[in-house]
């Protein structure tokens, strides 16, 4: 069945056999939130899903170099880029911006995810480099990260997020 969303016809059925290939940028200090996005993955109740780009285990190494090439090899491989803005987001310029401009390069959509509950860029929490790229600004939920991921359109500029209708759709 299609249904319109924007300008759009959409083919659902088409929508979920494609899973959005995806790399997750976070804090260090964040981690159990992106350990949480694996559980709502793995938990057949919940309807979220998309192709985990991440790195499937930790780097022993301080090579800074060879880190950097190790999550530029897994970015090239995504289409999505969705970033967990925490409490210290703005500090991680030496991987988690990085890790922004290599998605930009390869033209990533940005999904960033605020942890606070923010439906909106939040200024107190955002870093500026995150900041009118294109990204779509939504709250940690399951529901509306799993909506961005299978709507969300690649912008080339703005700070962009969903309407209230958006979220009463989704049954907040």
């Amino acid at each position: 069945c299609l249904e319109t969303h924007g300008r759009f016809y959409v083919d659902f059925k088409e929508i979920k056999m494609r899973l959005p290939r995806t790399f997750v940028s976070f804090s260090s200090t964040d981690i159990h939130y992106f350990r949480l996005m694996q559980a709502w993955k793995a938990n057949t109740k919940i309807d979220f899903n998309f192709t985990d780009c991440q790195l499937h285990t930790a780097i022993q190494s301080v090579n800074e170099a060879y880190i950097k090439r190790l999550c530029r090899e897994r970015i090239n491989m995504a289409g999505t880029l969705i970033v967990l803005i925490g409490k210290d987001t703005y500090l991680k310029h030496k991987f988690v911006k990085w890790e922004i401009e290599v998605a930009l390069e390869k033209n990533c959509r940005i999904i960033a995810v605020n942890l606070d509950g923010s439906r909106q860029l939040n200024p107190s929490t955002c870093p500026t480099f995150l900041q009118d790229i294109g990204a779509v600004f939504i709250p940690f939920s399951a529901e509306i990260v799993a909506y961005a991921l299978q709507y969300w359109v690649k912008q080339s500029s703005g700070n962009w997020y969903y309407t209230d209708s958006i979220y009463q759709q989704l049954g907040y």
